[in-house]
């Protein structure tokens, strides 16, 4: 393989690289951390104490168990309602929401 083409293939190399690298950084900023959405287990990383990192929430709706979701959104969540029958949707804060014994 001649300089020439080795030279196009790595600049082509490098150019889907930074697109790839563009278009994650566009889909994250349209993310936000959405708490209190996420069944167990499918919470996305770091869910507070007790958990370390994705998919370890132990309880559904766990109050310090986050999810990326598109940015307006969250608070739009609804969720089943509490044993007490009233509502709630996801938070952009942290919940104090206990966790099973």
């Amino acid at each position: 393989m001649s300089n020439v083409m080795k030279s196009v293939a790595l600049a082509s190399a490098v150019a889907a690289a930074m697109t790839a690298h563009t278009a994650t950084s566009a889909d994250a900023a349209s993310k936000e951390k959405c708490y209190g959405v996420s069944v167990a287990g499918a919470n996305d990383c770091a869910a507070g104490p007790g958990t370390t990192c994705a998919g370890t929430s132990v309880t559904d709706y766990q109050g310090n168990a986050w999810t990326l979701v598109d940015v307006g959104t969250c608070t739009e969540i609804e969720l089943p309602a509490m044993a007490d029958g009233s509502e709630r949707t996801g938070s952009l804060q942290e919940l104090d929401r206990d966790l099973p014994a």
